[in-house]
């Protein structure tokens, strides 16, 4: 496959993540953005929706992880910043294929209070948490690179979303979005920082598609 079709891949990621998730979040009854992460929305009757987004976008990161590495070449990051890449998508596909436990008043029916783990929902945490910690590396290591290439401003951006996006996960995390006013802002951090990370992830692919051959 030619590089700039796997870029794309990675340029269709983002807008198609978010755009489902918010049809999701405005169609799925009993889910409240202030309260319950989108990973919930893989329960109930229309969970199979966010499963098949977790696995669809995270294939399309992994496509796209080869098409980075083409368009890098040689130098600094062409190797790790492509896998960190690829350890994204490898932790969406895992966090789709093991599903997150009910929690919280969702999917309706769930007790209010339910916030039990069960292996699965393990999985889905592990997953999330490698696929999180390969993106906000790939921020960084793509930063340098950045830099390097006499790119300050991409170089800022990519550490900016890394940064934003590591306190926005280790907030979600910390378990504060059980109940009051800051877990309500600690959910709606989280999401604020899964849309800027999407939004990063999209503008590089289409930055690195400009600077491939036709």
């Amino acid at each position: 496959m030619r590089t700039s079709s796997l870029l794309a891949c990675g340029v269709a990621a983002g807008p198609l993540y978010v755009l489902v998730g918010v049809a999701e979040v405005l169609g799925r009854p009993g889910f409240d953005p202030t309260r319950h992460d989108l990973s919930l929305m893989s329960n109930g009757d229309f969970g199979w929706v966010h499963i098949g987004l977790l696995i669809v976008t995270g294939f399309l990161v992994l496509g796209s992880s080869l098409g980075v590495r083409r368009a890098l070449g040689a130098g600094r990051a062409s190797v790790w910043g492509p896998r960190l890449l690829a350890l994204y998508g490898v932790g969406l596909v895992g966090a789709g294929v093991f599903v997150a436990d009910p929690a919280f008043g969702f999917p309706p029916g769930t007790p209010p209070d339910a916030h039990d783990v069960t292996w699965r929902g393990l999985m889905h945490l592990v997953s999330g948490a490698v696929g999180f910690a390969g993106l906000v590396a790939g921020c960084f290591v793509l930063a340098r690179r950045f830099t390097a290439d006499n790119r300050p401003g991409w170089a800022a951006y990519s550490r900016l979303t890394g940064t934003l996006f590591l306190f926005g996960f280790l907030g979600i995390a910390s378990g504060s979005q059980q109940g009051g006013t800051v877990a309500t802002l600690v959910v709606l951090a989280f999401t604020a920082a899964v849309v800027l990370a999407w939004t990063w992830l999209s503008a590089v692919q289409l930055h690195l598609m400009k600077e491939v051959p036709a």
